[in-house]
């Protein structure tokens, strides 16, 4: 079996430890009712539940112990967070940073005099700001482990827990997710004060929001619209089979004001956005990921690759601890962890602008390095030989046809799995039979080729002419070239007249363009 690549993609569309809603089903749930057929999903306006309902959560990604959400600014902001928010959706409180404040010493959320929860100096909506200088190590605040939002810690936990088998779902959000709509509807939830913060769910920007039309015409070539798709199939079919028949099958903790597929597929938005997921120790890394969790205090910071804390794990409570000099002043920002563009603008509705994001990445998808070896091929023969190496590489679970290469900045993400492909695809057929008959190098075989960035150029002919095909493949995906984008970005009044989701798209466009355009510079 192929080593785990540092940031793999083989699933078609997001980083294997990140919970994608398409992954693989897990065992099918035993029907609470009789799934219906889902309608159409209706287009996500602005809703306003009545009465005091303070609001959801985010779905999909959960926050990895270090994750949030965000969004930016009209322009291309340094970074941005879950908040374009007009805002706190439920609106009756004028203070709802004082009341939150109230609340987190109730119930025993500590934070630090050092810091302070304001939308001043911010880059997006709520953000956390240094009163004081702080130093490496200092915590910034600590969240009881009791004051934790999720299925295990809402007042129908007893519930969720004796319907699990019949909540299980794709995304595993399912129990989180009907936690949140109880609790938006109860009068007296628990965690009103902290709800007041969030923003409302008609800003969201994720680009599952946006037309069709839209999405496609800004996002093309990037991967975001088909993981968006299969997304909205997933939400859909979720909320039809399982969450609405069992809501409608308790009635009295779930009013009708609550069941509705806009509200749901906000929900999933925000969770998407908001919620964190623990890790997993390093001996249960077999085990299915954690349930995703609500971190009051935590999911209020921003993001930036830069970073300067980070949430660690204990016992009894989630500790957020500064990782650099934080000046007075400046704001503090948490990691929602490696993520390139293209996560950030699906998951979180922001980007952050070239050159910014060191985390950046782009794709080959690995069905385009086949198509690429297949143009070079002059005879059936050839073309039958050259299926028999994909099949083998399939079968060493090197390559999958939703399955993508990851090319970084500075390193191939995946490189066992793209080096392995270009070279049992450019090797001679007599060395391809002796390679299959010894059913590859075996595990204590050293590769002759790394796939470094810096290496790309060292490679042998025929593997960097296979990549550079693939990367003009690639390229012609794209709707404009390389050259477009870079007009636009330097012409400030040009920049300036585009809408903040297209300047946004064109963020993720351009970085992705622009790692792509190295290997060719690389593999000439």
């Amino acid at each position: 079996m192929a080593a785990q690549a540092k940031r793999r993609r083989v699933s078609g569309g997001r980083r294997a430890r990140d919970p994608p809603l398409s992954a693989a089903p897990r065992a099918a749930p035993p029907a609470v009712r009789p799934a219906r057929e889902p309608p159409p999903l209706p287009p996500a306006g602005h809703l306003r539940l009545s009465g005091p309902l303070p609001h959801p959560e985010p779905f999909l990604r959960a926050r990895r112990g270090l994750t949030p959400s965000a969004f930016s600014g009209a322009g291309p902001p340094r970074c941005a967070r879950l908040s374009q928010v007009a805002g706190p959706v439920g609106g009756g409180d004028p203070d709802p940073v004082a009341s939150f404040l109230s609340w987190c010493r109730r119930v025993g959320l500590e934070l630090s005099p050092k810091v302070a929860v304001s939308r001043e100096g911010t880059v997006a909506g709520y953000g956390m700001v240094a009163r004081e200088s702080v130093q490496p190590g200092e915590l910034l605040f600590a969240v009881p482990r009791a004051v934790l939002l999720s299925q295990h810690t809402c007042s129908i936990s007893d519930l969720l827990e004796r319907e699990r088998g019949a909540l299980q779902s794709q995304s595993g959000w399912v129990p989180l997710l009907l936690a949140l709509l109880h609790e938006l509807q109860a009068p007296a939830s628990h965690w009103s004060p902290y709800f007041a913060l969030w923003p409302e769910l008609g800003s969201l920007e994720h680009p599952m929001f946006w037309p069709e039309e839209e999405r496609r015409r800004l996002l093309q070539g990037t991967g975001v619209p088909e993981a968006v798709e299969k997304d909205l199939a997933n939400i859909r079919n979720e909320y039809y089979s399982i969450v609405l028949p069992f809501m409608e099958a308790h009635p009295d903790l779930f009013s009708p004001r609550v069941r509705s597929p806009e509200l749901y597929h906000q929900l999933v938005a925000l969770v998407m956005a908001y919620s964190f997921q623990e890790p997993l120790e390093e001996e249960e890394d077999e085990k299915e990921p954690n349930s995703p969790l609500m971190v009051p205090a935590a999911d209020i910071l921003n993001h930036v690759a830069s970073h300067n804390a980070n949430l660690e794990y204990s016992s009894n409570c989630l500790r957020m601890v500064a990782t650099q000099p934080i000046p007075k002043g400046h704001e503090i920002f948490n990691t929602y962890g490696q993520m390139a563009n293209w996560q950030l603008i699906h998951m979180y509705g922001f980007v952050e602008p070239y050159p910014d994001n060191t985390d950046d990445t782009a794709d080959i998808q690995m069905v385009t390095v086949r198509e690429a070896a297949l143009q070079g091929t002059k005879s059936e023969a050839e073309r039958l030989l050259l299926y028999e190496r994909w099949d083998y590489l399939c079968k060493l679970e090197m390559v999958g046809e939703e399955g993508a290469f990851v090319i970084g900045r500075e390193e191939v993400l995946t490189e066992e799995e793209l080096t392995t492909t270009l070279k049992v695809l450019c090797m001679p057929a007599e060395e391809f039979r002796e390679f299959k008959d010894q059913d590859g190098w075996g595990d204590d075989k050293k590769e002759e080729d790394s796939l470094t960035i810096t290496d790309i150029p060292k490679l042998k002919e025929s593997w960097r002419q296979l990549l550079r095909d693939s990367v003009l493949l690639t390229l012609k995906t794209y709707a404009t070239d390389l050259k477009a984008e870079q007009d636009l970005l330097s012409n400030k009044e040009a920049y300036a007249n585009l809408n903040w989701r297209e300047q946004q798209a064109l963020q993720v466009r351009y970085g992705q363009k622009m790692i792509l355009h190295q290997l060719l510079e690389l593999t000439a």
